[in-house]
Formats: C-alpha cells, sequence, structure tokens
C-alpha cells in the first residue's frame, strides 16, 4: 500500500521582531542555548538549498548577529556537502555577537576561510555575485528601521544591480520585518527562507515584493515554546484548507448541502447578481435563490436556468422593499443569507438591507452595497453581532470606520483585527493580501492570488464561494479562510499558462471545479 503523504502544517504563524525575541528568550529560558538555535536554522536554510537548488557555487554574505550567524552555518553546511562557498564578512569577527563568533570558529575549524570586506573594496564581492549559481544574503536581520548606510547599503545596491540570483536569511536584508512599507534600499529575493514563523513583511505590499518565493524553515523550538507563541496573524495552509471544506454525504439532497439566498443585483449591475450565484452553486450550495428587482427578472432567469428567482418591488431596477409572500417563505427555509452585490446605494435599497439585518437570523453575508447601507448606522452591524460576515475593500470599510483607504492599507492586520473584535462579528478584508478578522481577535492573512483578481465582479464570486460554504456547514470564519484560499488558488491556476491581465470572474467559476478537487485530494 502507497504510504500516505504528509499533508503539512495546518498553518504558519505571523511574528512581529518582538514576538521573534520573545521566543528565542523563552527557549533559551528551557536550556537551549542560542548557538543551537542558530545551528538549527543554518542547518534547516541550508538543507533547503541542497534538497532543492543542487548549486555547485554559492556566495554567503554575513553581518553582524543572528542574521549573520544563520549565513555562516549555511556556509559551513554547503561546503561541507562539496559547494564551492566564498564567506564575506561586513562585520569584524568582535563584533559579530557571541553566537555567530561560535559560528565562525566552527567554520574555520572545518578549513574553510572567511574574507572581510571593508568599506569600498567590493571588486571580490561583485566577481562572486557573477560567478555564483547564488548568493546568501545573511547581511541584516529583522530589526531594520532605518534606512541602510556604510558598505551595507553599497552591497545591496551592488546586488540588486547585479544579475545573481539570490536566498535571504528569514527577510531580505534592508526590510522592516513589522510592516509592508519599505524603509529604504532593500535586497530584491529571489527566494526567502523564513526562519520557523512568518513575519508581516513577508505578506504586506510592497515588501513582500521584495521577498520573492517565501518558504518556511523549521528551527529546534521545543515544543512548549511554539505552542505559548501569541501570533501577530496567522497564514492557512493547503491541508488546514482541506480541513475546513464541509464534507458531503453520500446519501445528501439539496437539503443537506444547504440552501443560499441572495439578494443582489439593480439595473445596469445584473452580472454581480448572476456571478455571485453562481459561485454559490460551484461551492456546493444544495439550493441557490436570487431575489432580484422584479423588472430585470427576465434577464436573471435566463442567465441562470440552476437558481430559483423571486422578483422583488422595484423603482426604475431598484429595489424597494421585502414585502413579498414568496421572499419571506424563502428567507424563512435559507441557511444563509449574502446581500449587497449590485444592489445599488439608493436610499430605499440600503433601508432594505438594515431590515433585512435585524430580521434574519442565520449568517450573513454583507458585500459592497449591502455594506454602504450601515455607512452611517455601525451600530445595527453591533447588535446583530456573530452571525455577521462583512467583505469590503478598504474603500468600503473606510466608510464605516472613518479612515481613509490608504491608512487601512497600511496595517490592514490591526484594521482587521479591530474591527472584528469591537463589533463582534467577521471581517474579510479585501486586498493583497486579504485580511480575516474574528471577533475573538485573530486574524489570518491569506497567501494566494495575483493581480488577475484586481477586475469587476472578482469580489461577487468570492461572495458566492463563502455562501456556498457556509451553506454547506462551515462557519462564517472557516468559509471566509476557504474562501480567499480557493478564490486566490483559482487566479494562480490559471496563470499557470495564462497571462493574470487576462483573468475575469468567469474563468473563475470555470476554474472552481478544478480547485476544488484539489482541496479535495489532500487527505
Amino acid at each position: 500500500m502507497k504510504a500516505r503523504q504528509d499533508p503539512g502544517p495546518l498553518e504558519r504563524l505571523v511574528l512581529t521582531s518582538e514576538d521573534q525575541r520573545a521566543a528565542d528568550e523563552a527557549a533559551y529560558a528551557r536550556g537551549v542555548r542560542a548557538e543551537d538555535l542558530m545551528e538549527s536554522a543554518g542547518r534547516s536554510a541550508a538543507d533547503w538549498i541542497l534538497d532543492r537548488l543542487s548549486p555547485s557555487r554559492v556566495a554567503v554574505l554575513v553581518g553582524p548577529g543572528g542574521n549573520g550567524g544563520d549565513g555562516l552555518v549555511v556556509a559551513r553546511r554547503l561546503a561541507e556537502s562539496s559547494v564551492e562557498v566564498q564567506t564575506f564578512l561586513f562585520q569584524s569577527d568582535d563584533r559579530l555577537g557571541e553566537a555567530p563568533q561560535a559560528m565562525l570558529e566552527r567554520l574555520h575549524d572545518g578549513g574553510w576561510r572567511t574574507v572581510l570586506v571593508e568599506d569600498g573594496a567590493y571588486s571580490d564581492v561583485e566577481d562572486a555575485f557573477e560567478s555564483a549559481d547564488w548568493v546568501v544574503d545573511g547581511l541584516l536581520g529583522s530589526g531594520v528601521t532605518r534606512p541602510l548606510v556604510g558598505r551595507y547599503r553599497d552591497v545591496v545596491e551592488r546586488l540588486n544591480a547585479s544579475d545573481a540570483k539570490v536566498i535571504s536569511l528569514d527577510l531580505p536584508s534592508g526590510l522592516s520585518s513589522d510592516e509592508g512599507v519599505l524603509v529604504d534600499e532593500a535586497v530584491r529575493a529571489d527566494v526567502t527562507l523564513a526562519m520557523e514563523f512568518l513575519k508581516p513583511a513577508h505578506l504586506l505590499h510592497p515588501a513582500s515584493a521584495h521577498c520573492g518565493n517565501v518558504a518556511v524553515v523549521s528551527v529546534a523550538y521545543p515544543p512548549e515554546v511554539l505552542a505559548s507563541v501569541k501570533p501577530r496573524a496567522r497564514v492557512p495552509e493547503q491541508a488546514g484548507i482541506q480541513g475546513r471544506l464541509p464534507l458531503r454525504r453520500a446519501d445528501g439532497h439539496k437539503g443537506t448541502f444547504g440552501r443560499v439566498l441572495v439578494v443582489a443585483g439593480s439595473i445596469g449591475m445584473t452580472g454581480a447578481a448572476i456571478l455571485c450565484c453562481r459561485a454559490a452553486l460551484r461551492a456546493g450550495a444544495g439550493l441557490v435563490t436570487l431575489a432580484a428587482p422584479r423588472s430585470l427578472n427576465g434577464i436573471l432567469e435566463a442567465a441562470l436556468p440552476e437558481v430559483i428567482t423571486v422578483p422583488l418591488p422595484d423603482e426604475d431596477g431598484h429595489v424597494v422593499n421585502v414585502d413579498d409572500e414568496r421572499f419571506a417563505e424563502a428567507l424563512e427555509l435559507s441557511d444563509v443569507l449574502a446581500v449587497g452585490p449590485g444592489l445599488s446605494r439608493a436610499p430605499r435599497t440600503s433601508a432594505v438591507v438594515r431590515t433585512l439585518v435585524s430580521r434574519f437570523a442565520g449568517p450573513i453575508i454583507l458585500d459592497a452595497d449591502g455594506i454602504a447601507a450601515f455607512g452611517d448606522s455601525v451600530d445595527e452591524l453591533r447588535r446583530a453581532g456573530g452571525h455577521l460576515l462583512l467583505t469590503p475593500h478598504p474603500g468600503e470599510l473606510s466608510l464605516l470606520i472613518g479612515r481613509s483607504p490608504d491608512e487601512i492599507d497600511a496595517d490592514r492586520i490591526e484594521a482587521a483585527r479591530s474591527f472584528a473584535r469591537e463589533n463582534g462579528l467577521a471581517l474579510l478584508l479585501k486586498g493583497r493580501p486579504t485580511a480575516i478578522g474574528s471577533p475573538d481577535g485573530t486574524v489570518y492573512l491569506n497567501p494566494t492570488g495575483n493581480s488577475g483578481l484586481a477586475t469587476g465582479g472578482s469580489g461577487d464570486v468570492l461572495t458566492g464561494l463563502i455562501a456556498g460554504f457556509v451553506a454547506g456547514g462551515a462557519s462564517l470564519e472557516d468559509a471566509s479562510i476557504m474562501g480567499a484560499y480557493v478564490h486566490g488558488w483559482a487566479a494562480e491556476v490559471y496563470a499557470r499558462d495564462r497571462a493574470e491581465r487576462s483573468l475575469t470572474p468567469t474563468d473563475l467559476i470555470e476554474l472552481l471545479p478544478t480547485v476544488l478537487r484539489e482541496v479535495e485530494a489532500w487527505s
């Protein structure tokens, strides 16, 4: 029998530089030496490089502190594996730090030499950039808060100007670990090997663009230390997505797999309603009902043969009330309500949205115009409480909290956390990365997606996906995590052999069967 494949971790933790130091101190308090953690980190990084890249010539750039110490371990481990290694020190031996000094001695004890780089003397380093298969950046760690100066700035500028392929250890030198803004010049890495934990800069733009492909390598922290870590955020892994996917009973029927009621669409915006309903069906909902303006019903019925339609009273293509017997019956039978895609911000329509939120006791997903309906009445959202999920982009969230979209984007982790916690609801803040906040203060950052998602209608697909997952039995939090991941993953699958810029929301929906089959395959 074929052995079952290890699906890997369910999620990765995102730590600030202060959190990372606290984890290190907790390990030291349990008897782990700094040299042992450093040896473990460097060994894991070297093993990753050897297993995946098989280099023959490598240049290693070493600065002070833990990052430089990791680089020295990588240099020694690669040399022990018969890789030709050139190691350049950008700090004198006596200023490396105690644990890195021990790593340097181990390197020298093995017979491998290092070169101390003086200001202005970069010819050997630049030659190494040209001849090496890979350059390992171990210059500076996660504590950078101001622009690089001196030899560090000089070498980073030369490295970025070269054609060298770069692996950064933990974080590209010059980035501030805790934020997405660029301090100034920073290494542009092809690969970044994060040491056990991700940092905010690995995920937040524009800093994340300097990280290239990010992989997490293990460090030998005691299990009790890992269990006690309080992360800034969490990042779901593929195995964690599979574990959240609602199960499908072999004897199930349309009622078993849930009923979604979508309230969406207006004159000129029928497409939003159509995309949302189609995505809910693809996510596995047993029955999808669309309530939309009566004057548009013919268009919607023709476009959605698998969907039940409930025409609602309208004026000029905008819903004006829900006083309809068929709608009341649909609302009572529904397991989840999705409100907002293309609905419009007409005053009477916004009043309808607020009525629905107060009337429906089950899970509600508010998107787009559904969110805007509460721009001057956030208290009503707070009273609705834990059965709400809001899916705004920064512009829509700004209507609720009075901060500019740029301010929200500058700290999207805290924006998602604080709004969700203060109002007792779930929040999916769209963008790069999408941040999902829970009422208990937990934040998930979605790692999938690309620029192809930046197109009208993409968010309508996401709303439908989430609604379909909730109908199948997932919680609002799990459905939002899954929805964002699968939505982004579909965009990545599309871009494997096509241009990102050509992606449409319809393409996303057509790819969902393939993507969801891949999710189901992890077991």
